[in-house]
């Protein structure tokens, strides 16, 4: 896989998150939530990047966090550049090429949406401004994509959990988290094949 080719795959994914996100961030109230089927619902939350929307220290947790990924994002870059010089398994290039279009699109949400656009609330949808909700770095990711897939009251013989309602999958999450999931995946369960050969 050549760089045209790669840079092509990061710019079709990361248009598809950005659209879907805008989209989404000026059509739908915070928490409203539209259903497609049982198990696949649109339901709008923002987070400050973390996984699973996890607070991390207010304020300087999110700086830190952002700054972290805008150095992690370079050294993806630059793997991503050596895997290409060096022609690298193709499924390596892509696995690499959708990590770093993934991480490139949570951190145009944190470093530009606080400026670009009002804050969004339960009453009150979000429009492009020029005077944001929050400073540079600061902006919220937005999460969208819900799969519900099995809801219930566990068997009480399950360890834990046993007799609580439970949701199977219940993380909410966007078009770049995706990204870097299948990326992730491919890493792992191509391991083999990725690293021991050349395409």
């Amino acid at each position: 896989m050549n760089t045209k080719k790669s840079i092509l795959l990061i710019i079709i994914v990361l248009l598809i998150d950005q659209f879907s996100k805008i989209y989404i961030k000026t059509n739908f109230l915070l928490g409203q939530e539209t259903y497609i089927f049982d198990w696949f619902r649109i339901h709008f939350i923002e987070n400050n990047g973390a996984a699973w929307g996890t607070e991390l220290g207010g304020k300087a947790g999110k700086l830190v966090l952002t700054l972290f990924r805008l150095c992690a994002i370079v050294g993806i870059g630059i793997w991503l550049r050596n895997s290409i010089r060096d022609k690298s398994h193709n499924l390596l290039i892509i696995a690499i090429s959708l990590i770093f279009c993934g991480a490139l699109g949570n951190i145009i949400d944190s470093v530009f949406y606080g400026l670009f656009f009002t804050k969004s609330t339960v009453s009150d949808i979000a429009l492009f401004t020029s005077s944001g909700y929050e400073a540079l770095f600061y902006g919220k990711v937005v999460d969208m994509l819900y799969f519900p897939i099995w809801q219930g009251v566990l068997p009480t013989w399950v360890p834990v959990l046993g007799g609580q309602f439970f949701t199977f999958f219940n993380a909410i999450f966007n078009i770049a988290d995706s990204a870097i999931s299948i990326g992730v995946i491919i890493l792992i369960f191509f391991n083999n094949t990725i690293f021991s050969n050349k395409a």
